[in-house]
């Protein structure tokens, strides 16, 4: 024999050793024919089947995703807004993680907008002036007199109704709107009381330096003066302008009651934060990643606004009792929508109308 042949062989001796062992543990009957069977030598031995491989499903990518914001640390936007989304999206354990830089540490919102364009931000929150500066539609929802209460924005923000001014902004962006809260209602102060609109005339009003915010003083008849927010606080100590408007947890992060005699609760806008995200990004998620962060904004929104009335509530009440403001709480609010009202809607695009009566649409629902 070969070495060839010789090695055939005693393959061939083993496989015939193997089969002859292999037959226990195979079926316990052998079909002879239909319905009828012969027991084998080992019938009475119980059956045994083979366990199907187990499998592991394999755990989601990591997700890492970046959050940024202009918000100081301690404010209800922060504590109950970006943390709460943080929280919630980590907690359902499918992968996500999420990085928050606050307090402006990624730019100042034009800055970060254009970030989230190109995906170097994942995820941002923003006013809705800021947005309107690359989708002029989105300028209504910082209207003045626009939106009735945080319930309002609500449901305007989770309504069929927003869905044309949602789609419009990721068509022209490419970003996508996941949610939108109020973060307390934007009041007057100065050292004068404000309670008509005729209160204003002759007042150098502070207001910030975008389009939305400038229609809304020439709407209600006030002065406008662009200066920046972190520059307020010494505009007013120097008189550079008399008075200012802001939520009240704004007015307290700057100490503003030091340097302002009055509070005038005209609540004459509803500043909104509305939290987008880079399309792609969105796009890269696995449906249960997405659904984690949808969660997260769904439980922010529910809670912030409920934080900022809170902190509202409590500044007010330690104004009044040290003085350090006086509160006006019988400002005619009506004056001035009858006022802002009809000079939006001629200034408006028809664009921004039909964002407009959308909002509008879903008052007290």
């Amino acid at each position: 024999m070969t070495k060839r042949p010789r090695i055939l062989a005693l393959l061939l001796a083993v496989v015939l050793v193997l089969a002859a062992c292999g037959g226990d543990g195979e079926a316990d009957e052998t079909t002879t024919t239909a319905g009828e069977t012969t027991d084998t030598t080992e019938a009475e031995s119980p059956t045994t089947t083979a366990e199907a491989p187990t499998t592991t499903a394999a755990a989601p990518e990591e997700m890492e995703l970046v959050l940024a914001h202009s918000y100081q640390e301690g404010q209800p936007q922060v504590v109950c807004g970006a943390d709460v989304i943080k929280e919630v999206a980590e907690a359902a354990g499918v992968g996500v993680t999420i990085e928050i830089f606050g307090a402006s540490a990624l730019g100042g919102d034009a800055d970060r907008i254009e970030s989230v364009i190109s995906g170097d931000i994942s995820i941002d929150i923003q006013g809705a002036s800021a947005l309107a500066s690359v989708y002029e539609p989105m300028a209504v929802a910082d209207g003045a007199f626009v939106f009735d209460d945080s319930d309002h924005v609500y449901n305007y923000f989770t309504s069929d109704a927003s869905d044309p001014l949602k789609d419009g902004f990721f068509e022209a962006t490419g970003v996508r709107i996941l949610g939108a809260w109020n973060t307390g209602a934007r009041q007057f102060t100065a050292n004068v009381p404000i309670r008509e609109p005729e209160d204003l005339q002759g007042l150098r009003m502070r207001f910030p330096p975008s389009p939305s915010f400038l229609l809304n003083a020439e709407a209600m008849g006030a002065e406008a003066v662009e200066v920046a927010f972190e520059e307020l606080y010494l505009a007013l100590q120097q008189g550079t302008v008399d008075g200012q408007e802001n939520p009240i947890v704004n007015i307290d992060a700057i100490n503003l009651d030091e340097v302002q005699d009055y509070i005038s609760l005209s609540a004459h806008q509803l500043s909104t934060n509305l939290v987008v995200v880079n399309g792609a990004t969105w796009d890269s998620l696995t449906a249960e990643q997405q659904q984690a962060v949808a969660d997260g904004v769904e439980e922010a929104m529910v809670q912030e606004p409920q934080c900022a009335a809170e902190a509202e509530d409590e500044l007010l009440a330690g104004w009044r009792d040290s003085g350090a403001l006086e509160i006006v709480d019988d400002v005619n609010r009506e004056a001035f929508r009858e006022r802002v009202e009809p000079f939006l809607r001629d200034a408006y695009t028809d664009d921004q109308i039909e964002v407009l009566e959308a909002i509008r649409s879903t008052a007290g629902g």
